[in-house]
């Protein structure tokens, strides 16, 4: 195994949320208590955060049950579940502006449903990729996936994945305009101190 990619750990988000009680309730629902973290903050922030979490399950049935659970505990849909060339899913907004999707790219159910997620992926948005790519093997992380504009980092199994997406890419996958401003709102647990990357997002 190779002991730098090892280390390449993402052990859980902090979001920055204005009402920390109704966003503990709404993660709650998603299953993400163990690998999201609240804090209260009135950092001003409009628009486009400059991020995106992800959660990938095994079948179209799980992201139904998920993204079900996220509207009743007032998500704001942005993209309905659907199928798409690549599999199936959708996208919503939290409460607190936090954008989540929730995709398979299986599109067919071969057990019963389930709110199981198998992974959590953080995509950040980047202006330049190739510079941030730079900063973060400079800071020890590996690539692993990588094309055009997106690049995903190896990390240990059963952590958080992480990955960089041109801006104007990932707000398009979002479903949401670009533009945006103010605090990201979102820290990220690592293994490999604290730093702050080319466009402001920090890690601790």
């Amino acid at each position: 195994m190779n002991t730098t990619t090892a280390t390449n750990t993402v052990s859980s988000l902090t979001l920055e949320v204005p009402d920390l009680a109704a966003a503990e309730s709404f993660y709650a629902e998603l299953g993400l208590g163990d690998r999201i973290s609240l804090q209260t903050s009135t950092e001003p922030s409009d628009g486009f955060r400059g991020f995106t979490i992800s959660l990938i399950v095994s079948q179209p049935a799980n992201a139904e049950q998920i993204l079900d659970a996220a509207i009743a505990a007032g998500a704001t849909v942005i993209k309905p579940a659907a199928k798409s060339l690549w599999g199936f899913g959708g996208t919503v907004q939290a409460p607190d502006g936090t954008i989540v999707k929730v995709a398979t790219s299986t599109k067919k159910n071969t057990k019963p449903a389930s709110r199981d997620v198998d992974d959590v992926v953080v995509l950040l948005a980047a202006s330049d990729v190739r510079a941030s790519k730079q900063f973060y093997v400079d800071h020890g992380f590996v690539p692993g996936k990588s094309f055009g504009s997106y690049v995903e980092f190896e990390t240990q199994p059963g952590s958080i994945k992480f990955a960089l997406y041109k801006r104007h890419a990932l707000a398009k996958d979002a479903g949401v305009p670009e533009a945006g401003s103010g605090s990201h709102r979102i820290v990220l647990e690592n293994s490999r101190g604290s730093f702050t990357d080319p466009d402001g997002f920090a890690w601790s």
